[in-house]
């Protein structure tokens, strides 16, 4: 067999749906995208939502539209994908990377606490392999440092304190005590890249929680106008009658979707809680054939929460880095691709030279040291799920005691 690590679950549907979108007449922003953001907003529970061109892009226009900029720090967790901490970069700030847990994935929340100061003015939450977050106790600490914050931004003096703004990309259709992700945090930005459960090929959405004080079409309006170079008025609205005039009000940013990445989207929510079930289904398989050998492997569904299921990660106790690429090359020779999620950002060049040095991340590189990620995605077939529990069964028995 030959089994790729995440393709795209693509049907007659989306293309049927982008096909309608390209014989409309309408391809860049327009009727498509507005249906979709109207659909993400109701997926979520909020009122609003934003779509884009990237969850990246959702990231820096929710940094930009708190004002977050050079001077200010933004605490991100060290065991995440770069985005999560470039957007940081990106508009100014400082990142500053906390280390995991030791027996969790997730940031050492005690030591973010310690961290934050009169400077810090956002935490950037991970939600890794399409589980939430703890955000009622990310909340607590927030919320006890209210006394540090301070800021001159409309937006982030109404939260009053850090601002919680989650990085999704995984956890799209995840869900913890009843409630949907995109409402747990302030600010949420998910993923639609070709590799994630529910796709547009490229792009992402923003959602955010009421704010008291603030009109959330204000917000939909800045972010508007900050993924659309500052202009006043989207195609769809110049495109009107006499409507051919506009202003540009800041010298911003190109980030919007286009209906035909909508389209895709729209396609996708019909089929979505189907995507959902098949994905929760192989993960107990998995889980049933390798806890039992002594695989660690991530709670996906709990009493308190349900994964999204995006990622399958595992950590084989006692092996190196050295055996893990290893397992991985020989999964491969039995036609089974693996990846490792994620490289802990010290270890990268970017945030070396930034000033980040791994030996400060401890627990963040032994989780990196013996991770294997097994293929997870909707396109696989019951033949092809049983055919990766026995080729990795096979490859681990000589590393498992």
């Amino acid at each position: 067999m030959n089994i790729p690590f995440s393709p795209p679950d693509i049907s007659e549907a989306e293309i049927n749906e982008v096909i309608a979108a390209l014989k409309s007449g309408w391809i860049t922003t327009g009727p498509r995208t507005k249906e979709l953001e109207r659909k993400v907003a109701e997926y979520c529970q909020t009122e609003r939502a934003v779509c884009l061109n990237s969850q990246t892009a959702c990231a820096e226009m929710a940094l930009r539209l708190l004002g977050v900029t050079q001077g200010d720090e933004v605490i991100v967790p060290a065991y995440t994908y770069t985005a999560t901490a470039s957007v940081v970069c990106h508009v100014g700030a400082t990142p500053v990377l906390v280390d995991c847990q030791p027996n969790s994935f997730e940031m050492d929340y005690d030591a973010a606490s310690r961290l934050i100061n009169s400077k810090t003015k956002a935490i950037l939450p991970v939600d890794l392999a399409g589980i939430p977050c703890d955000y009622e106790k990310i909340f607590e600490i927030v919320n006890a440092k209210k006394d540090l914050f301070s800021s001159d931004n409309k937006i982030a003096k109404a939260i009053g304190r850090v601002a919680v703004l989650a990085d999704t990309a995984h956890s799209f259709g995840a869900t913890k005590n009843g409630k949907p992700a995109g409402c747990l945090a302030d600010f949420s930005s998910f993923s639609f890249h070709a590799v994630k459960n529910f796709t547009t090929a490229e792009g992402g959405a923003l959602t955010w929680n009421n704010i008291n004080g603030i009109n959330n079409d204000d917000i939909y309006k800045q972010l508007q106008l900050l993924s659309l170079h500052g202009q006043s008025k989207d195609a769809l609205e110049k495109a009107q009658i006499g409507a051919w005039e506009y202003d540009i009000v800041g010298p911003y940013y190109k980030c919007n979707m286009t209906d035909i990445a909508a389209a895709m989207g729209l396609a996708q929510f019909n089929r979505y809680s189907g995507m959902l079930a098949r994905r929760k289904e192989i993960i107990e398989r998995f889980d049933a054939a390798f806890r039992p050998l002594g695989v660690e492997t991530l709670p996906h569904y709990t009493a308190d929460y349900s994964s999204s299921g995006h990622l399958y990660l595992t950590r084989v106790p006692g092996i190196t880095p050295e055996q893990r690429n290893n397992i991985i090359i020989k999964m491969a020779e039995l036609g089974v691709s693996c990846n490792v999620h994620y490289k802990p950002l010290p270890m990268l060049t970017a945030y070396k030279n930034l000033g980040f040095d791994i030996n400060n991340y401890p627990n963040a590189y032994a989780h990196f040291a013996n991770e294997i990620s097994l293929p997870l995605h909707t396109c696989l077939t019951d033949e092809q799920v049983d055919y990766i529990i026995e080729c990795y069964t096979k490859v681990l028995k000589e590393y498992l005691i």
